[in-house]
C-alpha cells in the first residue's frame, strides 16, 4: 500500500488528541473523520487539525469508501463491539486498551480478525515506550532477566473526571484498563506466559460501582515474579511507575523517561524514531498495514493478557 492511508479517529476526548498530534508527526497519514458523542465539541477539534468529515455515528464514518482503517479511542464498555463493527466493514483497526471489558467479547474479536485478515491492534502503549523498549533491547540481547517487577499505578479520582479533567461519560476500571497494562508488558517483557494471578480489592464506591483500590500479584512461567498496586485515591503525582529488578541490574521506567536504580537518567532518545510511546504505537499500526504483516500488540498476542484479566475477575468476585 503506497497511497496515503485514510483514517477515521472515534472519541475526540484526552486519548484522542494524542493520537491526533502524533499522527501529524508520520507521513502517509490523513485522519479523514472525527466521530465523537458531542458534535459541536467534535467539530471545534475537527476545525483544529484539519478533519473535514465529523459525524456522531460511527457507522457514518465506516460507510466512506476512502477510510481505510480507524483507530478508537471510545469507552471501554464500546471498545469490542466497536472493533467487531470496524473488521466487518472490511477496516484495518486499533483499538485504545482495554481491547474488550468481557473476556469472550475479545474472543470473538480474535475469531473476526483471523476470518478478515485485516490488520486489528490494541494500544499496549507500555510496549512503545522508549523506556521500556529500551529494557527490552537489553532482555533481547540476553543482558538483563527479569527477576520482579514493581509497579504502581496511582490516579486521585474520585469523580469521574478524564485526564483532561473534564466529566466523563463512562467509569474507568483499575482491572480491565489500568491493569492490562502492566499484566500484558510483564509477559511481554519476560517473553513467558503468566503461569499464576491473585489479586485482592478494597471497598466498592457507592456512586461509581468501581474498586478504588487493586492488588495483584502474578508470576511468569519463566519464575519472574510481578507485585502491581493500583489506586484511585492516591493524592500525588498520577501515572505509572515501573522498577524491572534484574540479574544486572535496577530500572525505573517513567513514561518515555527511564533512570537506574539509583535514579541516574538514562538517554533512551535513539531508543526509536520519536520519544512519543502514542506515535510510536501508530507508526508500527500504519507500518503493519503498508506491509501487510501482523503489528507488534496485535489482537492475538494481547488476548492471553484478558484471559488472565478475567480469571482475576472471577477470583475478586468468588
Amino acid at each position: 500500500m503506497s497511497k496515503t492511508i485514510k483514517v477515521a479517529l472515534a472519541g475526540a476526548g484526552a486519548f484522542g488528541i494524542k493520537h491526533l498530534d502524533g499522527i501529524q508527526n508520520i507521513d502517509g497519514v490523513e485522519v479523514v473523520s472525527l466521530i465523537g458523542r458531542e458534535f459541536a465539541k467534535t467539530k471545534e477539534v475537527a476545525d483544529k487539525y484539519g478533519i473535514g468529515h465529523v459525524t456522531t455515528d460511527l457507522n457514518e464514518s465506516l460507510a466512506l469508501k476512502e477510510v481505510d482503517a480507524v483507530i478508537l479511542c471510545t469507552p471501554t464498555q464500546m471498545h469490542a463491539s466497536q472493533t467487531l463493527a470496524c473488521l466487518k466493514a472490511g477496516k484495518h483497526v486499533q483499538v485504545e486498551i482495554p481491547l474488550c471489558d468481557v473476556y469472550k467479547e475479545g474472543q470473538e474479536v480474535l475469531r473476526v480478525q483471523k476470518e478478515t485478515g485485516l490488520v486489528a491492534m490494541v494500544g499496549h502503549t507500555r510496549r512503545f515506550n522508549p523506556s521500556h523498549q529500551w529494557v527490552n533491547h537489553k532482555i533481547k540481547a540476553r543482558e538483563f532477566n527479569i527477576q520482579q517487577m514493581d509497579v504502581q499505578t496511582y490516579f486521585f479520582r474520585r469523580t469521574n473526571m478524564n485526564a483532561l479533567g473534564q466529566a466523563r461519560s463512562w467509569t474507568d476500571h483499575l482491572l480491565w484498563h489500568h491493569a492490562a497494562h502492566t499484566v500484558d508488558l510483564f509477559a511481554y517483557q519476560c517473553g513467558s506466559p503468566i503461569v499464576k494471578a491473585n489479586a485482592v480489592q478494597g471497598p466498592i464506591h457507592p456512586t461509581l460501582g468501581i474498586a478504588m483500590d487493586m492488588s495483584i500479584q502474578l508470576k511468569a512461567a519463566n519464575g519472574a515474579i510481578c507485585t502491581l498496586s493500583l489506586s484511585f485515591n492516591n493524592d500525588g503525582p498520577l501515572g505509572t511507575y515501573f522498577r524491572y529488578i534484574g540479574d544486572t541490574g535496577t530500572y525505573l521506567a517513567r513514561y518515555d523517561d527511564l533512570y537506574t536504580g539509583k535514579e541516574e537518567k538514562i538517554d533512551v532518545s535513539q531508543v526509536a524514531v520519536s520519544m512519543n510511546g502514542i506515535e510510536l504505537q501508530d507508526r508500527e499500526f500504519f507500518a503493519a498495514i503498508r506491509e501487510g504483516r501482523e503489528p507488534n500488540s496485535s489482537v492475538a498476542q494481547v488476548l492471553p493478557c484478558y484471559q488472565v484479566l478475567h480469571d482475576l475477575e472471577q477470583q475478586l468476585h468468588g
